[in-house]
Order: structure tokens, then C-alpha cells, then sequence
């Protein structure tokens, strides 16, 4: 069937209509931005018997070696196999190296761990990738590769990072613009254009590289994989592109100077001094360019890497448009209705962005979620690991060490990813991180729910969950514990599914999920409950150094940890479950069986953490009115690790309420609810009701009701403990004068109020959890006061913030907490974006302050945006969030204090 849309067969919304034609990543969406923007230093690439990724490939290295695992670029796509790869390389006419990669600091190199350094953002993008555009800031002068590292490794821990701006490359304006856009005109017909722009007075050059190439699948000695594809240089017009497993395309140029040609192969005698393998190599395009080696590039204009080459000298203040056209098709004129069809698709971009953006009024918060979600679909990428081949190695590759088979991930032997997905960040974490992956379906839900849909399900197929039931983690380490929130994020997708489909929910797509997290549930119950008693561990979970010890680590012979978080998290899970169950059970009965196992569960766990029954020790902590991690140890002792962190707030997100009206509908599992409350008076007590005449009882499930509850949100909105002027602290500002102290055999371990980067190395340094503030956790503390609000209604009060003597709905608490995370994008009263903290530049400049960059954690105390920059993954839920206030309240960007 065609799915070339006639006018007359268009739909009000053209991009809906696409992503109506198929749920799969094929169709509209076979070609997208499924590249990488770093390859090297990644855990699939490291064959190195010391299992140090970082220097197994390079930064330097890896313009001259093939991957055996993806490929990376600048503002690239690829087919959804990634086997055709397409990508920009830039030079200035100055640096040593092409700008083919964004160049980054690796753990060693930087005092706060792995960081990129370089200027970018996403600006728009659709669901079917029907238009894209991002925008590279290339400096005029040498970039400063070698002052990033020095000054980086100069800098102490208790320094903050060393960035690109510091180096003072931006400050004359002497840089160009480059903006890379792409628009479909059909399914594998692709318009390509960049523009590039000098900001500069004084005229600078540029040599722009459009490149294409294969992923190597031949050099490894697979059989079936030997079959080389072939790019052919036709003039000066076009390359074709020769592909058996994709087919036969052309890439048009327009105007090219030349056609360079070279081959995806390592250097071998560049990089490891052994005998050419090949007389193109990979870096070949870059040594003719940079070194006029002529004979680095095939003279016969074939070979499995080309590039366009475009060479101009650009005025000051002026612009220069490139244009390209990948396609499928064998058009007379490439380029005929090139500029038509990239203002249709800029239309229907907007026009899918209008119906998704109704109600949001202010230009510069449309702009805040329109770039939040064009991150979320940049950061799509084609991911590909088989564990058990990348263990024993390749039949042409030397054979690794035997030690590898017991080494990282050799447990997981039957893992074969080879599919797109949402990553956290495509420089920092250029792999999936399961429990990121959850909150990243929320907002793709928005744009299109299959694929928020697909992410869910995938990370849960036979080929990713272990057969015990555990769902891998990220790829340094697929046995860490992430937090159990898939059955939440499943919930919510199917929410948003629902409301979106006109009250239809996808009952299917639950149900396949929920299969699934019942092995997953099991294996936390049979591994992570060590003594039986309903009180779980977990490790880190999630929250790398916000204990006194590295959770994920055996602390010493003998001694135990149970955790107010993996406690908590469980808690929240079995009522998650339990919800899904009864939706599931209003198509099929037979599921409120499950609903009430999960509701049994869930009253096991909250009785554990409330300490029910004779002898129970309480993870409540009385005199603080706080749930704190116990340690056991050896000699039968049990002592509180009295920080005050997110580990105590967890516990709020296990809330859920059961309405009569539900009820009713789920005869058999309203009785089994009233036996309980009838035959267990200790469970019982656990859950609260009030009566609505004429309607019955609506019923609380929670671990915190009344007067436990009270105190933590009473903590939780005071600030000078965890509300800040920008959200809820990881760690209460309480420890900044009074440090926890644990001594551990003699030793003193302390845990401070850090607010900004780590000034420790546990977990790399790179991430801290200490004080800042993180946009999943908050969010979940915003869902969960949505349902107490839910509860007790308009009527039920509490101070906010705390000694304010302002007197809120827990709705209205919310709100609060929502506004303050929403001032870290916006200009406040002195006309500074917090997030951008010092720098002038993103601050004042609109040429770069019109744009928005996505931070992993932002500064407790000041807000300056931390970590990641381009992490739109769990960030981007303030595309979320400034939906909800929008659907309620009439905001006022510049309020922090909720009234």
C-alpha cells in the first residue's frame, strides 16, 4: 500500500495521519535520528582485558576505527538497523581534526565525570521525523580540546566543571551557526538543508562535510554478513547508495565541489602500528581535508564512506544554505520542490504542535515544552547489543580473555538488543537506563503513544528481562537494581493513551505489561526481602551516593541493610499492579483475583512499615518523625542511618484510591476487600474511608495517612530542610550545619548537604544526590499529592511552605512545588534564568537564550543547571508539568511560592 498522502486524503493533522499508518518504528518512521553522538568510551565497544571502556576507544581514536556495535555523528540519521548512516562533519579551517563527533571529557579527565563540551540544542522535531531541525554553535578559532582537558584536570571536586564558554571561544561572537534541518517527503525520501551562519563581523571559511556511510557488519566473519555494500560517485550530481538489506538510494547534491570516498575500516596502522587493511580507512576524508593526503581517498569514487565537500567563505554576518536530497526515487530534478516542501512540513509541524500545545498561551513556555519534546524524539537511537557474541568475541577479531566470560554482564548471556530507543542523553549515557526509560514514555506518550507503548514493552521482552525476572539496568552493569517504576509509567502512558483516544484505553497493551511485571515482582519478593519480613533492600536503586555506604556494594560479612526506599518502592509498585488489574478486570473478571493479591501485598508491606505486631523494628523513626535505612548487624543490633533524604520520601508515592463507584463494578474483589476489613482489624486500620451519601465508601490505600503524613509534608515543604526555591531537595539543606556521622570500625564516614556536583567519587562523581534536585523523584511527589488530593479534597489543609502560615489543598501544594521547578527555565525578577547560573552568555544572548538546554540535576540552593545538559529524557517531564498548570490554573511564570 502507498503512503505517499494525497491532498485530498489528509487528515485535519497530517502528522497524526502518519503516525496513524503504523504502530512499528517502520513507515514515516524507518529514518530518523537514530545515530549516536558517542560511540567511543561505550561498554560495547570495550574489548580491553582491563574492562575500562573510557580508554579502550578514544575521542582521538575513533575518527580512525570502526564500530563493531553503532555509529555516532553530528545532527545524524539512520535507517531503524542503522545500517545506512548519514551525518555532518564541519572544519573551520583551523582545528587539527574534522568536527565529525562532539567532542566530551571522559571520567579521568574531568572533575566531575564524563561531560560533553560542546554548544547544541534540539529545536523542533516531529514523531514520524517528518521535519527536524537542531543547531551547532562551531567556533571561528581552534577548538579548545587541550585547555578543556588541562583546565578540567587542575580542578578539584570541590571546584565546579570547566566548561566550553570558560574557554572564552564565544565571547567575540566569532562562531558560526550551524543549523542542520531535515524535511520527509515521503517515507524514504529525505530533503536535507544546513545552514550555515556567522555571527561574526569578520568574514571566516568553512569546509561543510555532508557524510554517508555504512555501519561495518562485514569485517567480522560472520557468513552472513559478508556481503560488503558499495557507494558510487556518479559526477558531481549524486552518490549511490547500494545497500542489499536496505535497497538502492541516491544522495543529490547540490553544487558540491567534490565527492571524497574512503572505507568504514580501522586504520590498523595508525592506531596499532600492524599492516593496512584497507588503503581508504576510515579517517581517510579527514587526512585529505586537514593534511592534503591525496591518496587517502579512492580516486575511483567508491568505497562504503563518502562525503560531500563544500568549501565557501562565509561574509560577516552572512549565511550560506547547503542543500541535499536522499531518496529512493530517481528524480530529473532533485531540487525542484525542495523549498516547498519544507515549508509543508514546518506547517504540519507546527499545526501537530498546535493541537498538542493547546492552552499554553505564553510564547516563551511553548518554546520551553516544544524543545523539551523535540529533545525526546532527537534522542531516539537505534541500540544494539548482543551480550553472548560481544563475550566470546568475533570469529576475525582476535579472541578476548577467558576472564571475560565471568566479567561484566556475563550473566546475562541471552540479551540481544537490537532496537530504538529512548535514550537518557545521546553523549552522557548513549545506552538505556531502565527506570529513566519509564519517565521518558510520559511525555512521548503525548506525541505518540505506540512508541511510548513499544518502550515499555521491549525492555520486558524474553531478550532484555533475565529469565529470573529482573529487568537489566544500564549497560556498565545489567544486574544493578533500578526502582520498580515501570508498572507506574505504564499506568500513566495508558492514561494519556486513554484520555487521547477518546476513553478507549489500550486494555491489551496492560495486560501484556502486566504479565510481564508479575515475573518482575516475584523476583524483588524472592531477592530483595531478605528476612522475610515485607522490608525490602535493593542497592543503590537508582540514587548513586545518597547513603552513608555505595548501596549496591556488600557493606561488610554479616551485617544488612533494609531500605525506607526499596521498602517504599514495593509499597508503590502492588498498588500500581493492583490498579492495572482492576482496569484489566473490567474486560476480564478473571484479573480481580490479581487486584486482590496485590491488595493483600501491599497491606503486608505497609504493615511492615508501620512496624505492626509484637518485636518489629520501625524504619520510623519517632523522635524525627521520619523513615530512615536500618542497618543490622552481626551481633543482632539494629541501628537507624538517621539521614534525612529522598530515601524517606519515598514512601509518599505508594497511594492509591479505591472509589465505591470502581468497586462496584468488581464484585468479587469488593468482597475479598470487605473480608479483610472485617477479619483483619490490623490490616484494616491501614486503610481509611469516608462515606459519600448515596454513593458508598471511597478508601485510602497508602503507607502514609493522618498524622504520618502530616510530618513528612510538613519536612518535605520546609525550606530550610527540602523545598527550595526550584523543588524538593534530594537531601534536607538540615545536614548543611549538622553532617550525619557514622562511625565504621573506627572510621567516620560523613554525608554533608552538597547541593551542587559531587565532592566524592562514589559512582564516578558524575551524578549527586546529596542536596540537588531531580526532576523524576519530583514529579512523582507531584502525582502522588494529585491523589491524596483525590482523597481529602478541597477541605483538607496543610501549611505551605512550612511556618509561612499559608494554608493550601494538597492540589494547591502541588501547584506549588510544579511553579517552583518551572522557574529554573524562565527569566525571574533580575531577568536571570537560574539554571544558566554565572554565564552571560546563555543568560543575556538571545542568540542563545532563545533555546534551552535540559540538565540531569539542578543546584538545591541556587538552581544552576548540573550533569547532562541534554538530558530530555527525565527532564523533559517539564513538558509535563507545564501541561497540568496549564489545564488548571492561569500561571504566572516569574511565582515560586505556590500562591
Amino acid at each position: 500500500m502507498s503512503t505517499n498522502m494525497s491532498e485530498t486524503n489528509e487528515e485535519k493533522c497530517a502528522e497524526r495521519a502518519r503516525l496513524q499508518l503504523r504502530t512499528d518504528n517502520k513507515g514515516w518512521k524507518k529514518w530518523g535520528p537514530y545515530l549516536s553522538e558517542r560511540q567511543w568510551g561505550t561498554v560495547r565497544e570495550d574489548y580491553s582485558q582491563s574492562g575500562y571502556a573510557w580508554g579502550s576507544t578514544t575521542h582521538d581514536m575513533a575518527r580512525s576505527k570502526a564500530y563493531r556495535w553503532g555509529e555516532e555523528g553530528i545532527g545524524g540519521i539512520s535507517d531503524n538497523k542503522q545500517h545506512v548512516c548519514f551525518a555532518f562533519a564541519f572544519w573551520n579551517h583551523k582545528d587539527r581534526i574534522l568536527k565529525e563527533r562532539l567532542f566530551g571529557l571522559t571520567p579521568a579527565e574531568s572533575n566531575h565525570g564524563e561531560d560533553v563540551k560542546e554548544i547544541y540544542y534540539y529545536q523542533d522535531a516531529t514523531p514520524t521525523h517528518s521535519y527536524q531541525k537542531m543547531l551547532y554553535k562551531y567556533p571561528h578559532a581552534v577548538f579548545p580540546y587541550e585547555k578543556l582537558i588541562e583546565e578540567s584536570r587542575k580542578r578539584s571536586r570541590q571546584e565546579p566543571e570547566y566548561e566550553i564558554l570558560d574557554t572564552g571561544v564565544f565571547d567575540k561572537d566569532e562562531y558560526f551557526d550551524i543549523t542542520i534541518e531535515y524535511a520527509k517527503a515521503d517515507e524514504q525520501d529525505i530533503l536535507i538543508k544546513v545552514t550555515v551562519e556567522n555571527r561574526s563581523k569578520t568574514t571566516a571559511p568553512i569546509t561543510v562535510l555532508p557524510t554517508i556511510w555504512f555501519r561495518n557488519t562485514w569485517s567480522w566473519g560472520y557468513e552472513n554478513y559478508k556481503h560488503k555494500p558499495t557507494l558510487t560517485g556518479i559526477g558531481n550530481s549524486h552518490i549511490e547508495v547500494q545497500h542489499r538489506l536496505v535497497g538502492n538510494f541516491n544522495l543529490y547534491a547540490e553544487h558540491s565541489k567534490e565527492f571524497l570516498f574512503c572505507d568504514n575500516k580501522t586504520n590498523f596502522e595508525k592506531l596499532y602500528k600492524s599492516p593496512a587493511q584497507s588503503l581508504y580507512a576510515k579517517d581517510g576524508i579527514n587526512d585529505y581535508i586537514i593534511h592534503n593526503k591525496k591518496d587517502s581517498v579512492n580516486p575511483l569514487c567508491t568505497g562504503t564512506k563518502a562525503a560531500v565537500h563544500y568549501d565557501d567563505i562565509i561574509p560577516g554576518h552572512g549565511k550560506k544554505e547547503f542543500r541535499l536530497r536522499f531518496t529512493n526515487t530517481t528524480p530529473e530534478d532533485a531540487f525542484v520542490d525542495f523549498d516547498t516542501i519544507f515549508q509543508k512540513r514546518i506547517n504540519e509541524a507546527d499545526e501537530f504542535y498546535d493541537e498538542i500545545q493547546e492552552g499554553v498561551k505564553d510564547e516563551k513556555l511553548r518554546s520551553i515544552q516544544r524543545q523539551a519534546y523535540a529533545g525526546m524524539l532527537w534522542t531516539k537511537q537505534w541500540y544494539y547489543y548482543n551480550v553472548f557474541e560481544w563475550l566470546k568475541g568475533d570469529p576475525s577479531t582476535p579472541k578476548p580473555e577467558k576472564s571475560r566470560m565471568e566479567g561484566r554482564n556475563s550473566t546475562w548471556k541471552h540479551m540481544y538488543t537490537s532496537n530504538i530507543l529512548s535514550m537518557p542523553d545521546k553523549w552522557e549515557y548513549p545506552w538505556f537506563a531502565a527506570w529513566d526509560l519509564a519517565f521518558h514514555t510520559l511525555p512521548l506518550a503525548r506525541l505518540d503513544p505506540d512508541f511510548a507503548k513499544r518502550q515499555l514493552l521491549v525492555i520486558l521482552r524474553e531478550y532484555y528481562m533475565h529469565p529470573n525476572g529482573q529487568i537489566p539496568a544500564y549497560e556498565w552493569s545489567f544486574s544493578d537494581v533500578n526502582p520498580p517504576v515501570h508498572a507506574w509509567a505504564t499506568w500513566k502512558v495508558y492514561e494519556i493513551d486513554k484520555k487521547a483516544n477518546n476513553g478507549v484505553g489500550d486494555t491489551i497493551f496492560l495486560e501484556r505489561v502486566f504479565h510481564k511485571l508479575l515475573l518482575n515482582f516475584t523476583w524483588w519478593v524472592n531477592l530483595k526481602d531478605a528476612n522475610g519480613n515485607n522490608i525490602f533492600g535493593g542497592g543503590f536503586l537508582g540514587m548513586d551516593n545518597i547513603g552513608v555506604f555505595d548501596r549496591s556494594s556488600d557493606i561488610a560479612s554479616g551485617h544488612n541493610l533494609e531500605q525506607a526506599d526499596g521498602t517504599g518502592w514495593m509499597a508503590m509498585y502492588c498498588l500500581n499492579m493492583l490498579r492495572i488489574a482492576c482496569e484489566i478486570s473490567l474486560k476480564n473478571p478473571v484479573y480481580q483475583d490479581m487486584a486482590s493479591k496485590f491488595f493483600e501485598h501491599f497491606l503486608q508491606i505497609s504493615g511492615a512499615l508501620q512496624a505492626l505486631g509484637e518485636n518489629q523494628l520501625s524504619l520510623w523513626d519517632e523522635e524525627d518523625q521520619f523513615y530512615y535505612d536500618m542497618l543490622h548487624k552481626p551481633n543482632g543490633d539494629a541501628e537507624l542511618l538517621k539521614i534525612r533524604s529522598m530515601v524517606g520520601l519515598i514512601p509518599l508515592f505508594a497511594v492509591e484510591v479505591l472509589t465505591p463507584e470502581l468497586l462496584e463494578k468488581l464484585p468479587q474483589f469488593k468482597r475479598r476487600v470487605e473480608w479483610v476489613l472485617k477479619n483483619r482489624p490490623d490490616l484494616a486500620s491501614l486503610i481509611s474511608s469516608w462515606y459519600n451519601p448515596g454513593k458508598g465508601e471511597t478508601r485510602l490505600l497508602s503507607t502514609l495517612r493522618g498524622h504520618r503524613m502530616k510530618m513528612i509534608l510538613k519536612r518535605m515543604f520546609d525550606e530550610k530542610e527540602f523545598l527550595s526555591d526550584f523543588g524538593v531537595r534530594s537531601l534536607s539543606k538540615y545536614h548543611k550545619e549538622h553532617p550525619y556521622k557514622f562511625n565504621h570500625h573506627g572510621e567516620i564516614i560523613q554525608v554533608d548537604y552538597t547541593p551542587a556536583e559531587a565532592t566524592g567519587d562514589m559512582f564516578g562523581g558524575n551524578s549527586n544526590w546529596r542536596g540537588p534536585i531531580w526532576f523524576p523523584m519530583n514529579y512523582l511527589i507531584l502525582d502522588s499529592l494529585e491523589k491524596f488530593h483525590e482523597y481529602y479534597g478541597k477541605d483538607f489543609k496543610v501549611e505551605y511552605p512550612t511556618g509561612s502560615g499559608n494554608l493550601v489543598n494538597l492540589k494547591e501544594s502541588a501547584e506549588g512545588v510544579a511553579k517552583r521547578l518551572l522557574t529554573l527555565f524562565v527569566p525571574n525578577n533580575d531577568k536571570k534564568i537560574p539554571m544558566y547560573g554565572e554565564y552571560k552568555k546563555f543568560q543575556e544572548d538571545p542568540l542563545f537564550n532563545k533555546n534551552h538546554l535540559f540538565f540531569e540535576y539542578f543546584d538545591g540552593d541556587n538552581g544552576k543547571g548540573l550533569g547532562a545538559n541534554h538530558q530530555t529524557g527525565w527532564t523533559g517531564l517539564i513538558a509535563e508539568i507545564i501541561r497540568h498548570l496549564h489545564e488548571e490554573i492561569d500561571f504566572n511564570v516569574t511565582a515560586a511560592d505556590g500562591s
